[in-house]
């Protein structure tokens, strides 16, 4: 094994370069296939937050005075070349998060969306023009960037959720600092240098790795304007509380137990191959995993029978061989998601299909854990009530479509759910009564294309905000009202009062 001191070292990307820390912190960063260490990461201190925050601040001013059309066609270059390249991309993606490299080129492909619609931002940051509201009085408003503003994205889509944030955030005139995942670093760094070959002046995007410490430092700074956060409910909430302390703009995406109702109408088939599909996609460590089946009878067992039928017929393994499933991103997560098979024993639920101990197509050290399939999970048991983030999945059976709903209605987080039926008027009444952010009718991850905005409700956001979208565009830019009077060149004098009636 290669030793740690030989390993190559993220940096961090500041002032449109590479910048190795001023400190000597580092984190490990593994190949999840293979189980061992493949690099190091600069965590960053002080010195390193510092530098970031201020090269973006001082690369603001000219970047918001630069003409929309130039900022437009910097987007435009980096949509090319990040199409031209998206496969170099998805190679290091799966090098360090582990999911198959098809899976990582979809998430770079939503992130892609959120790129295109940015493309289009001149339109949607005009202001409003009101003439003559008094005699010779204009009013017109302009929306305008906040300045620097904070990006604090998760492990699981290191590509698309900074993607997320970055186009628009940038085209609305800001500047920005990205704290990506330690656990798979590398693909904010070559966005930013991507980003640097469009064009993008030095300074406008930088990349800050590192831990808590550069996320108090995000958080507290106060030449940072706003802050983009999606992770865990826990750390969302504290990323909320702390920022709009310090008065900053905050939209923090939290965390989720994402429900699938599925009526005794339903094709069987379709929604088993949807329960696969959102069950164990991306190893199961999405927000918008499907990770609980509720199975209104007596459709359970038959709906059991074919999602267990296609689970014997997926590949796990190295996410750059012909696989369906990689492994999990870190020795300890998957030991995390592996020991609520034991809760799930315990509470007297039935494991009907086991993930531990399977075969894999790749390397014995790699972190495997295989597609779980857990049946009568009482909702007391914490493998129903809280949040797994990995491939198992828990059916709860009930009697009808109200006692359905009420259990997904009485749950702490609001993300996403699905129904799965052929009865129109069924779906419509779901979507009418159930409260969550997002809903999915015989979709299984109703994740919005770009123009809609991706969000939750209740304990999966804080803040006002959700992301991508027309919500983004207004969360990155903030609206002056103007009121103008020109006095006509006959004017005979100066009148410094108020207009009167």
């Amino acid at each position: 094994m290669t030793e740690i001191n030989q390993l190559p070292v993220v940096p961090h990307w500041i002032g449109g370069a590479a910048s190795p820390s001023a400190g000597d912190r580092t984190a490990p960063v593994f190949d999840p296939a293979l189980g061992r260490e493949t690099k190091m990461v600069n965590l960053g201190n002080a010195e390193d937050i510092e530098s970031a925050i201020a090269s973006a601040h001082k690369a603001f001013p000219a970047w918001r005075d630069m003409s929309i059309t130039k900022r437009q066609q910097i987007i435009f270059r980096f949509r090319e070349l990040l199409n031209e390249r998206k496969g170099e991309l998805a190679e290091i993606i799966t090098s360090e998060h582990g999911k198959v490299v098809s899976d990582a080129l979809g998430e770079i492909t939503r992130g892609q969306e959120v790129v295109e619609l940015a493309t289009g931002f001149p339109h949607l940051i005009k202001g409003e023009h009101s003439e003559n509201v008094s005699t010779g009085v204009d009013v017109y408003s302009t929306k305008v960037p906040l300045g620097v503003v904070g990006i604090i994205s998760p492990f699981n889509f290191p590509a698309m959720v900074p993607l997320w944030f970055l186009p628009i955030a940038i085209a609305a005139g800001n500047t920005v600092v990205l704290k990506p995942s330690e656990k798979d670093p590398t693909a904010a760094n070559w966005l930013a240098a991507l980003f640097t070959e469009a064009g993008l002046p030095d300074g406008v995007f930088n990349v800050l790795h590192g831990d808590k410490e550069a996320v108090d430092g995000l958080l507290e700074h106060p030449d940072v304007k706003a802050i983009s956060f999606v992770g865990s409910t826990p750390i969302a909430q504290y990323i909320y509380e702390t920022a709009a302390r310090k008065g900053k703009r905050v939209q923090a995406l939290g965390g989720a137990k994402n429900h699938m109702l599925v009526l005794p109408d339903a094709d069987l088939d379709l929604t088993a191959d949807a329960a696969i599909n959102a069950g164990f996609g991306s190893a199961g460590e999405r927000c918008m995993a499907i990770s609980v089946v509720v199975a209104v009878e007596p459709v359970a067992d038959a709906l059991i029978e074919k999602i267990t039928a296609r689970m014997s017929t997926l590949k796990i393994g190295d996410g750059r061989r012909n696989c369906d499933m990689g492994p999990l991103v870190t020795r300890q997560h998957r030991d995390k998601v592996a020991a609520y098979i034991d809760v799930a024993l315990e509470d007297g639920a039935k494991v009907v299909v086991d993930g531990r101990g399977i075969e894999v197509d790749g390397d014995q050290n790699g972190f495997w854990l295989g597609p779980t399939l857990i049946d009568d999970v009482p909702v007391t048991s914490r493998v129903y009530t809280e949040e797994i983030f990995g491939p198992v999945l828990a059916v709860v059976r009930v009697n009808s479509y109200e006692e359905g709903l009420h259990l997904i209605n009485s749950g702490a987080f609001g993300n996403g759910t699905a129904i799965f039926t052929n009865d129109g008027g069924a779906a419509r009444r779901f979507q009418t009564e159930v409260e969550v952010g997002m809903v999915g009718i015989n979709v299984p991850i109703p994740v919005p294309v770009a123009y809609y905005s991706f969000g939750g409700f209740k304990d999966s956001i804080f803040g006002s905000s959700k992301a991508y979208g027309l919500q983004g565009f207004q969360f990155f830019t903030r609206e002056k009202a103007i009121t103008s009077r020109w006095l006509d060149p006959s004017h005979g004098g100066i009148n410094l009062g108020f207009p009167q009636n």
